[in-house]
């Protein structure tokens, strides 16, 4: 161990004085010259990008295989395809996860214990109406059987 950090110690003494005295000075001048400011060779960064778009086209490429594959199994199976109506119905909230938030109106609003959907399928206006209709419901039945029905 303690000889490891000696050789770097007196290494880069060494590199020093050798590009002083002109031993190897003109390669690394050449070297950066090719390198960008990350410090990278240029003909690497290309290598990266080529890379990376030739991997893009497999993964775009095999995801148009499986959409084939599964176009055919709902075809053979009559399965209708999933819509995915929440990236449609605001494209501004594409990718985000959760539910839409309130606006400050809308919390006003339910606050005061206003409702901005129309609640009259869900509660109804009168119960004593509905009770009414509940009550005679039966009642009317029974009279419309004996109508129809003679009891012996």
């Amino acid at each position: 161990m303690a000889s490891f950090i000696a050789k770097q110690l007196v290494g880069k003494q060494l590199n020093a004085v050798k590009g002083a005295v002109g031993g190897g000075g003109d390669d690394k001048k050449d070297e950066d010259e090719k390198k960008t400011e990350d410090g990278e060779d240029l003909e690497v960064l290309e290598a990266r990008r080529e890379e990376e778009e030739r991997r893009r086209e497999r993964h775009r490429k095999a995801e148009e295989e499986r959409e084939e594959v599964r176009a055919q199994i709902r075809k053979k199976y009559n399965i209708k395809k999933k819509e995915t109506f929440s990236a449609m119905e605001d494209p501004n909230r594409a990718g985000q996860i959760g539910r839409k938030r309130k606006t400050p109106e809308e919390l006003a609003a339910e606050a005061r214990g206003e409702s901005t959907e129309d609640d009259g399928g869900f509660l109804p206006g009168n119960m004593s109406e509905m009770q009414a209709k509940l009550t005679e419901g039966p009642g009317q039945l029974l009279s419309s059987a004996q109508e129809k029905c003679s009891v012996m």
